[in-house]
């Protein structure tokens, strides 16, 4: 039982044996597919075996230099920004837009209900698409409908219908980059190199988009609502041009031997993978019908192409209904839970914010209704900076404390912080937002309770994430679709019952229930972590794809 973690006898797909001895991190023993040895990372003090291993193939994104792979994440993290502040531009705007068009909170309210819908239905197509041909072609098309669909939401003049509509049709544009960018980061990463870089696509994801409130009460104030749209679609044109010229296709397939992180390796007792011998010196020879086959790299041209491959042989329609069944796998449901829910009340606090404020004693308009998210856009990043630092940092240490043997359940301790944020910003926003009203508090007090729950909110998507993708990097893109499925599916029930559940129950009582959620769904923690080597174990021998007639 290591660290809590129950053991198995068998070989399970996640954990990984790392060395740390500097004099013996070359050669893999024999028996480890067919390998002459084991590529490592010699950039630090100790040597660490890649994982997963890169292929001789200079195209293999795992050989890029990490300056290359750090720039494609920076591009898509930036379109990811943008893509996503659709979803809460409309959060300052609520007042404006219920006197615009003459409708009440719910008819606004529901403008970002449906355009998370259409992230969620979007995604079923956009993420097995991903997996078969690649995801480039899958970020330059939703970039393609987010511009024309900011435009369309920029001239709807005072056509409500017209407005939903491009809404809807902007959530599929935007579902590539909330479904798509953090299986990007499991492509062009070694597990070593991933939890800065998961934090900060997460960030993006979810975190950058509390900066653009802040940005449209003051441009709605200046140059009218709409404007914020023709925005979105002026930096989406921009994005558009460094995706399709910096970011070529991420996905790789590469040997399944090489793929480390998703095969079985064993732990105690298992001689499947061995502590390597004392290293000498890496055999460099090579036949001459080896360099024959080794593969030349493409040309700048060759990889501004949409398409290069297929990335699998799978059928399309098996993949798209693949995410169902994952439901009832405990580790993505825990990971739906654990992520979805915690966006689900930032959103639920982002569509009522500007109803409890608006009146007496505030009388807030939308450039105070957009100042009030600077609070959520700190906490997005002391969120990030929490995950990025905490997440490498406790899975090196809890490493090292347990033999060299890494488990994907030490991703899940990242929860702990979660807790924290999470559970003190849903309480004390309870606390101090109907004090605010009655004149007990300074508004800034429940802004700043809301700035830790959106911390929360980024950590949370952070161990989701990291999790998925170290313990079942096969499926995570499917597990990816998962979590944009119920998060989105989620918080569109919530924006339909948003305003009369505050107005029936009162602010106090609403919080307190949500608070007392997320704390149930936290200690669901637990027994993930106790349980999902197990976990892990049992569906690799029982493959619920299988099962199904998926696989």
């Amino acid at each position: 039982m290591g660290l809590g973690i129950l053991d198995v006898q068998d070989h399970v797909p996640g954990t990984t044996r790392y060395f740390d001895d500097p004099d013996r991190p070359q050669a893999a023993a024999a028996d480890t597919a067919g390998a002459q040895g084991l590529k490592c990372d010699y950039s630090g003090p100790v040597p660490i075996i890649l994982n997963p291993q890169p292929s001789d193939d200079p195209n293999d994104p795992l050989n890029w230099p990490l300056w290359r792979r750090d720039l494609i994440t920076f591009i898509l993290s930036m379109s990811a920004i943008f893509a996503t502040s659709l979803g809460p531009i409309l959060a300052a705007n609520t007042l404006t837009l219920s006197v615009w068009f003459g409708l009440n909170f719910t008819y606004i309210a529901l403008l970002t209900g449906y355009f998370l819908l259409g992230v969620g239905v979007a995604g079923f197509v956009f993420v097995p698409s991903g997996r078969i041909w690649g995801k480039r072609h899958s970020f330059i098309i939703g970039l393609v409908i987010l511009i024309a669909t900011s435009a369309w939401a920029g001239a709807v003049g005072r056509n409500y219908t017209s407005l939903l509509w491009a809404r809807i049709i902007q959530g599929v544009g935007t579902a590539p980059f909330e479904g798509l960018v953090n299986a990007a980061v499991g492509d062009l990463y070694f597990v070593h190199e991933r939890g800065k870089r998961m934090a900060f696509t997460n960030l993006a994801v979810f975190g950058g988009a509390f900066f653009t409130p802040i940005l449209v009460g003051k441009i709605t104030h200046t140059i009218r609502w709409w404007w914020t749209f023709n925005l979105v679609a002026i930096f989406c044109a921009i994005s558009l041009v460094a995706v399709f010229f910096f970011c070529p296709e991420t996905a790789y397939r590469r040997d399944a031997a090489l793929n480390t992180d998703t095969v079985s390796f064993g732990t105690e007792g298992d001689h499947h993978l061995q502590p390597p011998p004392p290293y000498t010196q890496e055999i460099n020879t090579r036949t001459e019908q080896q360099k024959k086959n080794e593969k030349k790299k493409k040309t700048f041209t060759q990889s501004l192409a949409l398409f290069d491959g297929r990335k699998t042989d799978e059928s399309f329609l098996k993949l798209l209904f693949r995410p169902f069944p994952l439901f009832t796998q405990p580790a993505f449901l825990w990971a739906a839970l654990i992520q979805g829910t915690m966006i689900g009340w930032t959103v639920f606090i982002g569509v009522i914010l500007a109803a409890i404020f608006l009146g007496p004693p505030l009388f807030w308009d939308e450039v105070q209704t957009g100042y009030a998210y600077t609070g959520p856009f700190v906490g997005a990043l002391i969120g990030f900076i929490t995950a990025g630092v905490f997440a490498d940092w406790s899975a090196k240490t809890l490493t090292r404390l347990n033999g060299g043997i890494y488990e994907p359940e030490f991703r899940i301790f990242l929860v702990i912080p979660q807790f924290v944020f999470g559970v003190m910003g849903l309480f004390g926003f309870a606390a101090t937002a109907q004090g605010t009203l009655e004149g007990r508090f300074h508004w800034v007090v429940p802004i700043i309770f809301f700035g830790f729950e959106v911390a929360g909110t980024v950590v949370g998507a952070v161990a989701g994430s990291l999790y998925i993708v170290d313990a079942y990097r096969d499926l995570a893109i499917e597990g990816f679709t998962c979590l944009i499925i119920f998060k989105n599916m989620f918080s569109f029930g919530l924006t339909f019952k948003a305003y009369e559940w505050l107005v029936e129950s009162g602010i106090e009582r609403v919080f307190y229930t949500l608070g007392a959620v997320q704390i149930v769904v936290c200690l669901l923690s637990i027994p993930m972590y106790v349980f999902g080597k197990r976990n892990r174990s049992f569906f690799h021998r029982h493959d619920i794809l299988k099962i199904f007639g998926l696989r």
